[in-house]
């Protein structure tokens, strides 16, 4: 198995592949960038994470809160805030039809969105933002497993 972020970040990806603006161009990395060929696309990778443990005998239970972005990229020389929008439209309705992530999560919410663009190059580049905030229970000696 692999850790829980590992198992999180595959559970977001699996949700959001096929929508009908990225279809399967979604990434689980965020290093280089997207081609045109890629376009519109999305990134899916965890940024941070907190953790309160919940019990006092070891193995102690942890609950943790990942937080996981969800980055829409486009390229367009108009339009380009529209389809981002519908982006976020359709990977707001695949993750909260699913706020436990086949049963990996406790919960999951979209805590904020913003976007940016760029004017640089041929045409404009624009991504969206989505911060994710899943909430999950492991044993401390267990990372790999959501109790």
């Amino acid at each position: 198995m692999a850790h829980m972020r590992k198992q999180i970040r595959d559970a977001v990806i699996t949700l959001c592949t096929g929508l009908a603006t990225t279809g399967t161009k979604i990434f689980n990395h965020r290093v280089y960038p997207l081609g045109s060929n890629k376009l519109p696309g999305l990134c899916v990778y965890s940024q941070d994470e907190n953790t309160i443990y919940q019990s006092i005998s070891p193995p102690r239970s942890v609950m943790r809160t990942l937080n996981v972005v969800v980055e829409s990229y486009v390229k367009a020389t108009t339009g380009y805030d529209d389809t981002i929008d519908q982006i976020a439209l359709e990977v707001e309705k695949a993750i909260t039809a699913d706020v436990t992530l086949g049963g990996l999560a406790k919960d999951t919410k979209i805590l904020g969105f913003t976007s940016e663009v760029s004017g640089d190059g041929e045409q404009p580049a624009c991504v969206g933002i989505m911060q994710v905030q899943v909430t999950y229970c492991v044993a401390e000696n267990d990372p790999e497993a959501s109790v």
